[in-house]
């Protein structure tokens, strides 16, 4: 039987997932491929709660809320937006190399590079250093790849002067709102802000610096901001300026990756979850309950650097996909 030239294919069913079995396909092969990564080196697999009685603070992270009954009590959980703390918690007391494959959540997160509900790997290395890690990063791409993966290193403050054309650590806020309306960004206004200096350096980097980054080679993004800490350590830079001890990776101009040389220091984290819940209340968001917990185990966490990998951006990079609906079955307008 031959098609009628005039016969229409018959349309996608409602209930059809958007990412194809070819995808599916290479999702299963690199999530394999990881674990057996992890296997080799040692790295124990973990699994943790994704409900939480405490939440992630960040202003900019909004967790996603549900309503439980606990003991007869209705109360408010949180679904993770990241494994960080429990994984931590089990860091401090088992003192061995630990990863994780898991969803995550993140409200109202939608778009080309977003989404709800997506994949995370997460792992933490005792004893190792930001450049430790970066290493073992390139191996495990490397893996995923099929041949050797060499990143390029690139200071915060080099990129944002080679495609912005100032110093973002020592440019007024004036000057940053100059060159910020003079790239057409307009109709933003920071001037309230308990940090307006980053504001104003984020809305740059991620308009003028990302689309940039990591198309030659993957590309890691060093010695941010001191303001971009969330966990991470600081420390002068040669220049004597005080900056973050994380990395980003870019591929494509897509962030893949974000590394913290981790703290810590359990006093340290409670002032600046105390002061991400102060910008909330500025902003009129919620406050949320701190993690006691993790501010615990900080005082036996072994010195180390831990990385967290967006799967489904990746898996985007690796396929080529122009949008994470193409590489997530069932985005979250169609869950």
């Amino acid at each position: 039987m031959t098609l009628d030239s005039k016969q229409t294919l018959m349309p996608t069913p409602s209930y059809a997932p958007t990412m194809t079995l070819t995808t599916a396909r290479k999702l299963a092969k690199m999530l394999h491929d990881i674990r057996q990564f992890f296997i080799a080196r040692q790295v124990l697999e973990v699994q943790t709660p994704l409900l939480s009685q405490a939440g992630n603070t960040d202003t900019f992270l909004q967790s996603v809320t549900a309503h439980v009954t606990y003991q007869d009590q209705q109360r408010p959980y949180y679904l993770h937006t990241s494994p960080e703390f429990a994984m931590k918690r089990l860091l401090a007391s088992w003192q061995v190399a630990i990863y994780q494959i898991c969803p995550v959540f993140r409200d109202n997160e939608i778009g080309t590079r977003h989404n709800i509900e997506f994949t995370m790997l997460e792992w933490y290395q005792p004893h190792y250093s930001l450049n430790d890690l970066a290493t073992e990063l390139s191996e495990l791409l490397s893996v995923l790849y099929g041949y050797p993966v060499v990143m390029n290193h690139y200071r915060y403050v080099d990129a944002f002067m080679d495609f912005v054309g100032i110093h973002p650590l020592t440019a007024s806020i004036d000057a940053l709102q100059a060159v910020a309306e003079d790239k057409g960004l307009t109709g933003f206004d920071f001037n309230n802000e308990e940090d307006s200096h980053q504001s104003w350096l984020d809305l740059l980097f991620s308009h003028a610096v990302e689309p940039n980054l990591g198309h030659d080679l993957p590309t890691l993004i060093i010695e941010y901001p001191p303001a971009t800490a969330a966990l991470a350590k600081t420390a002068l830079d040669r220049d004597g300026n005080m900056v973050a001890k994380r990395f980003e990776l870019y591929i494509n101009g897509i962030e893949i990756a974000n590394a913290y040389d981790e703290l810590a220091d359990g006093q340290a984290l409670r002032q600046r979850f105390e002061q991400d819940n102060q910008l909330r209340r500025r902003h009129n968001l919620p406050p949320v309950p701190i993690d006691e917990h993790l501010l615990a185990a900080c005082d036996d966490l072994p010195p180390c650097s831990g990385i967290a990998v967006g799967i489904d951006r990746l898996l985007m990079v690796l396929t080529g996909a122009t949008c994470l609906q193409e590489v997530i079955p069932f985005p979250s307008g169609l869950a």
